[in-house]
């Protein structure tokens, strides 16, 4: 699949906390540096998310803000 975001980083899962409805999932993208994503549990399910699985991370965003 072709995408135009730039923003592309892969990780690895290193750990994913579900509900019924939404997971919350944590990759480490470098040593000491996760990101942290909430999405649905069947996206989880239907992307076959486990621990320790590389995945690509796309940020897609129209602001990002910073505060010194």
């Amino acid at each position: 699949m072709a995408l135009s975001a730039r923003n592309l980083i892969r990780g690895k899962v290193k750990s994913i906390k579900k509900d019924m409805v939404m997971a919350e999932v944590t990759l480490e993208i470098a040593s000491g540096v996760d990101i942290v994503s909430v999405i649905t549990t069947n996206s989880v399910e239907r992307l076959g998310l486990a621990v320790g699985r590389e995945v690509e991370v796309v940020v897609k965003a129209t602001s990002v803000m910073i505060n010194a």
